[in-house]
């Protein structure tokens, strides 16, 4: 824990093409090696895709998939008594966004075979059908939280 208090929470602007924060953070958090450059053409791409294959808007079907994969809880350990115990905490929203966006990034890199750009779009098309690994990872969480319910007393 830090001794100066919380870090202060530094604002994002919204990107250039679609003026949204959403997007802005998702380029920022899918950036390797500082180019952002490249990652940004990658989202864009991937949004004209999506847009392309739903034949709907691409910024409304990626809020839609954030919004799809975003857990409502997840378990954290906490120890009792020499015991560890995985305890069922909900989550803020700003948290929960972030972990939908990491999770969606991760399944995108773990697609095999295809461009980011495609696989992106295919993971996003996942999400907002319920299917996919990002999906997949949030029905898990919350299955586990489901699991640990016993142990909610256990919240500090």
């Amino acid at each position: 824990m830090s001794r100066k208090g919380a870090a202060p929470v530094r604002k994002v602007l919204p990107d250039a093409k679609y003026n949204s924060v959403k997007v802005q953070k998702f380029i920022n958090r899918m950036m390797l090696n500082g180019k952002k450059s490249v990652t940004t053409s990658i989202m864009y791409e991937a949004l004209e895709k999506v847009a392309q294959k739903t034949n709907e808007d691409g910024l409304a079907m990626f809020e839609k998939a954030i919004a799809q994969v975003s857990p409502l809880v997840e378990v954290k350990s906490r120890r009792v008594g020499g015991a560890n115990y995985q305890v069922p905490v909900e989550i803020r929203k700003e948290r929960s966004e972030a972990l939908a966006m990491r999770w969606i990034i991760n399944a995108a890199r773990a697609r095999s075979g295809k461009s980011m750009a495609d696989s992106l779009a295919l993971e996003l098309v996942d999400a907002v059908n319920g299917t996919g690994a990002a999906y997949k990872k949030k029905d898990d969480t919350h299955r586990m939280a489901e699991a640990n319910k016993a142990f909610s007393n256990f919240r500090w």
